[in-house]
């Protein structure tokens, strides 16, 4: 049976109950997310060409207010599930460096003012809440994996659209701040901004192991291979990844050759709506669950993900794939099936945390009853309303980024950005006072919102404890 979740910041269903301290699990080493949160200029700009929900909901009226509270509901909800969960802080907005990089001058008031008038999609931009999906936050690598003995964190470039590209500064910057010992913490630049080496980070990188702390397969998705020659990219939408990103991030992290395997995209699934591999398939553990579309020369992949897992792992991987007959590629990206969470719970067992569009469509909520009741160990399906996210296309697993740590990591890490319910309580009162109700294309130039956001942050730096991280927090 789905166990079925429809969750609201109004009311929960399940009975939540705090994690078990990190000594009283069975391992050594364990899986935290670490979501973003989106901030009080959360809007509808459409900004990703190749993302089909952004592109159809473009100049939409948002919900900012409604938008962190249904991000803190999946946060509770896995926090629910025995699970470590924590949360990355809000990057500033608007960017004003990169505004003054463009040639605006004047006070912040001012340039605010002069961008409105001029280039509303570029007050969009750069009002833009998607550093919220921190899975394009950066890859990580856990300790287990590396050549040194540390995990390695590569902030991804994300060079392909310019609201993107805004952030890889503010996230290595927060990554150094919260992962900041460096006998166990490794932090690497982004990589060169150049169109060879477009990274779009964890969005296109899975692990599979079986334990989070012995070795495991990192396994990396590209969309782009320059050396390839014939006509094999997409036809209509980008690909963002490239395959030298790829190989550049695992010989930075210094990831074994034969504990790798890279795969390309299929470019009819680019083409489809599939701009990051996690809209096709997810990965955790020792589950794979994917679409029979999902890449090119797909037998070859899984075999050779088989192989090396059994070879450096141990045991099987457990391979959960979805036929386009069964589902087709519109409809993995309509759904956003593939892109839920899948994680595992303390005592053994998958969950995958869905959408909740997933469990409103028949065909997909028929195709989820049928994995839980197969031979495999997704067992539990949950369902939470990202409607915010989802309309900006991220769904759940865009909303996180998984890091593998050891008990002595977490020692090291401010547990003030690791959730609780006390965190969670304050955290709602705190957008109650700072997040509208409604944002519409035109409250862009609003100045008033400036000073809200500066607010928010303000006091979100606080509250999570990590001191004064903001340009405009110092003299």
């Amino acid at each position: 049976m789905i166990f079925f979740l429809v969750l609201s910041c109004e009311g929960f269903i399940v009975n939540f109950k705090q994690p078990p301290h990190p000594a009283h699990l069975a391992e050594e080493a364990f899986e935290v997310n670490f979501d973003g949160i989106p901030g009080p200029t959360h809007n509808f700009g459409g900004l990703a060409y190749g993302n089909i929900r952004s592109m159809a909901n473009r100049l939409s009226v948002s919900n900012p207010r409604a938008a962190l509270f249904q991000c803190l509901t999946k946060m509770k909800l896995v926090h629910s599930l025995g699970l470590l969960q924590a949360l990355l802080p809000l990057h500033p907005r608007p960017a004003f460096e990169a505004l003054r990089r463009l040639g605006y001058s004047g006070s912040e008031t001012q340039i605010l003012e002069k961008v409105s008038k001029e280039n509303i999609n570029l007050l969009a931009r750069c009002y833009s809440s998607s550093g919220m999906w921190t899975a394009n936050a950066a890859t990580v690598s856990p300790c287990a994996d590396t050549g040194d003995g540390r995990t390695h964190f590569t902030p991804a470039n994300l060079i392909n659209l310019f609201h993107r590209y805004i952030e890889p500064s503010f996230t290595g910057a927060i990554l150094r701040r919260i992962f900041h010992d460096e006998s166990k913490f490794n932090h690497h630049m982004p990589l060169p901004g150049s169109w060879d080496y477009a990274d779009e980070g964890a969005a296109n990188h899975s692990r599979f192991c079986s334990s989070y702390g012995a070795a495991g397969i990192e396994f990396f998705v590209y969309g782009r291979d320059d050396s390839e020659e014939g006509d094999s990219r997409p036809a209509v939408f980008p690909a963002r990844q490239t395959l030298e990103a790829s190989v550049a991030i695992a010989r930075l992290h210094g990831i074994e050759p034969e504990k790798t395997v890279f795969a390309r995209q299929n470019p009819d699934a680019i083409d489809a709506g599939v701009f990051h591999n996690d809209v096709i398939s997810v990965g955790n553990k020792n589950v794979f669950l994917f679409h029979s579309d999902a890449f090119c020369n797909s037998d070859s992949v899984t075999a050779e993900l088989k192989r090396k897992f059994s070879e450096h792992c141990g045991g099987n991987l457990i391979l959960v794939e979805v036929s386009s007959k069964r589902l087709s590629l519109a409809e993995a990206v309509d759904s956003y099936l593939f892109n839920s969470q899948l994680v595992s719970e303390p005592e053994g067992g998958a969950v995958l945390v869905a959408p909740s569009e997933c469990g409103e469509k028949k065909r997909v909520y028929e195709l989820l009853e049928e994995i839980v009741s197969d031979e495999n160990p997704i067992k539990k399906v949950l369902f939470v309303d990202v409607d915010q996210s989802m309309k900006n296309g991220g769904g759940p697993a865009c909303l996180r980024l998984r890091v593998v740590l050891t008990n002595e990591e977490l020692a090291v890490i401010n547990p003030g950005i690791f959730f609780s319910q006390q965190l969670h309580e304050e955290l709602i009162l705190w957008g109650e006072r700072h997040y509208r109700d409604h944002l519409s294309p035109k409250d862009l130039a609003d100045p008033n919102l400036l000073y809200e956001s500066r607010c928010a942050l303000d006091e979100l730096s606080g509250i999570l404890d990590l001191g004064s991280i903001y340009d405009f927090q110092r003299p």
